[in-house]
């Protein structure tokens, strides 16, 4: 049995407090009118600041003022409408800081859920040794899922204005805000039928993982017949299918719809590869933790190969999707299409190619040579740069639709994901405690003790 450590416990503990102080600082700070936002940019200008001058990761420094000076000038419009609009993006900052974060660790969770899922499906042989970890890790998922649900909730009830969609006037034909694109998609992008959405998918998700961890269970319990084992394998089968249509549409819903005048038809699957792979990567850095601490005695370089391997091959798929999306968008120049990446180019270069090299070179060049992929720090090298690129990568999905031109990687995005850190680490090494960590049951398990090549 693992038993979880104080300093662990203190350490996320800390995370949480650290972040949820942060955070708040971050809301406290934003301006809460058009004055407000005069005097900040006022305030600016007098002090002729600029990137080079700016050291500060305080939301209400000064790189949130340059940036939103350079969305003001890009203005076409002029008067207190410029300022409220740059009002509202400040205000999303801190909001659309939380939502980033909250939504990654989430999306960790599912992809590790996936992940199981495909397993027992496949009747994979070699795994079973890592099913308590990942089982671990999904346990992530209903806590994240009622915090990710809650902020859609108060997305819906106007607490922010992070979804530029759910703006009433926009549906509205007498409002001179009327927009008739939006307005065509809203039989889809309606604020109940959203929440509705939302609620189905955590709800399957979440029923799926509790009768595949009570399976589990009761197989370690009952070997003989493996009767539990078959219905792991049937309800595996049958959630991949209810996985798989309801990704996509919750990532129409919750990223994509940030952007609502843009959709692309290969997004669905470019967010499932995002998740998929930042899953495998906790799963590995957790599973090579845990042997350091002498647990998981039964897991070999073998396993950490092959975890390696996913981590590698799913970066490249991962690498396939966005080059078929931009190419295509970038080759046919619609102007309609390009805007969703002329924006990230021109107002977020740093993080936009950032994010490419380190979801794509980075894994390329370091997890390439097979050798390597059995090299425990190597792996967790190439795992936190992988996730920091993947964190970049909602960030970039996120935050031009939500925050526009007024972005700066500031107090409340550190804080954010230092909250959901501690958090993540805290539920999941509980949840580690609560049962035995080798799957003894499962009737692969002495091939997967077994695994070596």
């Amino acid at each position: 049995m693992y038993t979880l450590s104080n300093r662990l416990r203190l350490l996320s503990i800390i995370l949480m407090v650290v972040g949820a102080v942060g955070l708040l600082a971050g809301f406290l700070t934003t301006p809460g009118s058009i004055e407000e936002v005069k005097q900040h940019l006022a305030s600016h200008d007098d002090h002729g600041g600029g990137h080079g001058n700016d050291h500060s990761t305080d939301d209400s420094h000064a790189g949130n003022t340059i940036h939103a000076e350079n969305s003001l000038e890009k203005d076409a419009h002029s008067g207190d409408a410029h300022y409220e609009h740059v009002l509202h993006q400040l205000q999303n900052k801190p909001w659309a800081s939380l939502y980033v974060a909250a939504f990654f660790f989430f999306m960790i969770a599912l992809g590790v859920l996936a992940f199981y899922a495909i397993q027992f499906a496949a009747q994979a042989g070699w795994s079973p040794v890592l099913f308590r970890v990942m089982e671990a890790i999904t346990s992530y998922l209903v806590p994240g899922g009622i915090i990710m649900f809650v902020i859609l909730a108060l997305s819906g009830f106007h607490f922010n204005h992070l979804f530029h969609w759910m703006d009433p006037e926009l549906v509205n034909p007498d409002s001179e805000h009327y927009d008739a694109l939006i307005a065509g998609k809203s039989g889809w992008l309606n604020v109940p039928f959203f929440l509705i959405r939302a609620l189905i998918f955590l709800g399957g998700w979440a029923l799926y993982r509790h009768f595949a961890i009570k399976f589990s269970r009761k197989q370690d319990e009952e070997p003989t017949g493996n009767k539990w084992y078959k219905k792991s394998f049937k309800i595996s089968a049958g959630f991949l299918v209810f996985f798989i249509y309801t990704e996509s549409m919750m990532s129409w819903d919750w990223i994509m719809s940030f952007d609502p005048h843009w959709f692309s038809t290969l997004f669905g699957w470019y967010v499932f590869a995002s998740l998929f792979v930042s899953g495998i990567t906790v799963l590995a850095l957790i599973t090579i933790y845990l042997k350091s601490k002498g647990y998981l005695e039964f897991v070999n370089n073998s396993h950490i190969h092959d975890l390696a391997k996913f981590m590698f091959g799913i970066s490249i798929f991962w690498t396939y999707l966005w080059f078929s999306q931009f190419m295509l968008i970038w080759y046919s120049n619609i102007p309609e299409e390009v805007t969703y990446f002329i924006t990230r180019i021109e107002d977020y270069k740093l993080p936009f190619f950032g994010m490419l090299a380190m979801n794509f070179i980075f894994p390329l060049l370091v997890l390439m040579n097979s050798d390597f992929k059995r090299v425990n720090w190597f792996v967790v090298m190439a795992g936190i740069i992988i996730l920091c690129g993947h964190y970049l990568d909602i960030f970039n999905m996120v935050m031009p639709g939500s925050v526009g031109a007024s972005w700066f990687i500031g107090l409340s995005e550190i804080s954010a994901v230092l909250l959901f850190l501690g958090l993540f680490l805290f539920i999941v090494f509980r949840a580690l405690t609560k049962a035995p960590l080798l799957a003894k049951g499962n009737p692969y398990i002495e091939e997967s003790k077994h695994f070596h090549y």
